[in-house]
């Protein structure tokens, strides 16, 4: 069995999701005085790779602890798009299923190609990976649904395009050249009752979740079948948890 380890790094210059307060590392022991080191950690949920629980963006949903292992882990395919990705493109349904096939109960794992952009990467571009990432549109959410995904894997800052986040209020500049690239108005493209960040609000209550900022060895996995699990904390009452992303491949 081959593992191929699909988790970024993080540290104290790993950058939150915009708005949210960054990673702490401090001492509180040291080794020179009181003969041992001892840390403590200070971090938001929403920062390098991690996974988002159904209480995210549901009061109702279940958190972290709640969710059976068995549904981290199982069947899944890694799609590569990224060769057919810039800033701001939409991707859909069709995109996906002419790369790889989707069986029903998949994990499925996108690769949009911004992973590049990482903090940690060479080419790192924190405005591009997340405020310029593709994403999906309605229709996307609509067929994850029909195939009843167990949940969904990106290699950027979030699930929904980055102009259906706070991003778009955050950088008005960068919203009127979404809409110059997607050549239509931003309320038009997410005009559906339910656009607000429909890939958390219309997907948690189905319990298809996610996991963001994917990247360590996804290149290497480009539209193959595997098992895949995620790894996070137990952690009850948390809304989202860091973790491992981990694929395993039969030698």
């Amino acid at each position: 069995m081959k593992l191929y380890d699909l988790t970024q790094p993080i540290g104290v210059s790993t950058p939150p999701w915009p708005t949210f307060k960054p990673f702490e590392l401090k001492y509180f022991k040291r080794l020179s005085t009181e003969r041992v080191n001892g840390q403590i950690v200070t971090t938001p949920n929403h920062i390098g790779t991690h996974l988002d629980s159904e209480r995210h963006f549901w009061t109702a949903g279940r958190d972290i602890a709640s969710i059976p292992m068995k549904e981290l882990f199982g069947d899944g395919v890694v799609v590569d798009l990224s060769d057919e990705m810039v800033d701001y493109d939409i991707y859909d349904s069709k995109m996906i299923e002419d790369r790889v096939e989707v069986k029903e109960g998949d994990i499925l794992i996108i690769n949009t190609g911004y992973h590049k952009y990482s903090w940690d990467q060479p080419e790192a571009d924190e405005e591009r990976y997340f405020m310029k990432h593709p994403g999906p549109n309605m229709e996307f959410a609509d067929w994850a649904m029909k195939k009843k995904l167990k949940w969904i894997g990106v290699d950027c800052g979030a699930a929904d395009h980055p102009m259906n986040t706070v991003c778009r209020k955050l950088r008005p500049d960068l919203a009127n050249e979404a809409e110059k690239h997607l050549g239509d108005s931003l309320d038009e493209i997410f005009s559906h009752k339910d656009s607000r960040q429909f890939m958390h609000t219309k997907l948690f209550p189905e319990g298809i979740i996610h996991a963001e900022n994917l990247g360590g060895e996804i290149d290497k996995l480009s539209n193959k079948r595997l098992m895949i699990g995620f790894f996070p904390w137990k952690g009850v009452d948390m809304e989202a948890s860091i973790g491992r992303c981990v694929a395993f491949e039969k030698e």
